[in-house]
């Protein structure tokens, strides 16, 4: 298979685990807004935590194929919500309870970024240089 191809399918996959993430991160979030009279940034977290664990899990084994070490990309991982995570968290705050936007629309806006910007991140960073080592996996 030629490499576009490749990068097209890996694109797919990614996008396809990571609409499931975004279902795990809305679900939860809602039932957390249904459930709580927290703020906005408690139930985003939680819920970002969910979708990120799950996410790290399928696009590692299965979108990049990777073989690497798992605590050290488990650590770039960890490194990325470092930054994106108080910054959307803010955004979401200010947003949703400082400007009144809607709660669900402030989280669709940060799901979009965190998808775009983490695939990068995922696709160069974090296991640019494993990708396709897992056994099987050419």
């Amino acid at each position: 298979m030629d490499d576009k191809r490749k990068e097209l399918i890996r694109a797919v996959k990614f996008t396809l685990f990571s609409i499931s993430a975004g279902l795990i991160e809305m679900g939860s979030f809602a039932l957390l807004t249904a459930i709580t009279d927290w703020s906005y940034w408690p139930r985003y977290l939680i819920a970002l935590t969910l979708s990120v664990l799950w996410n790290f899990t399928l696009n590692r084994e299965f979108t990049f194929k990777s073989a690497s070490n798992v605590p050290v990309a488990m650590l770039k991982v960890a490194a990325y919500y470092a930054v994106f995570t108080p910054l959307s968290t803010w955004l979401g705050d200010y947003l949703a309870d400082t400007l009144g936007w809607n709660d669900f629309l402030v989280t669709a806006i940060n799901m979009v970024l965190n998808f775009v910007t983490e695939f990068l991140y995922q696709r160069f960073f974090v296991f640019g240089k494993s990708i396709d080592t897992k056994p099987g996996a050419k």
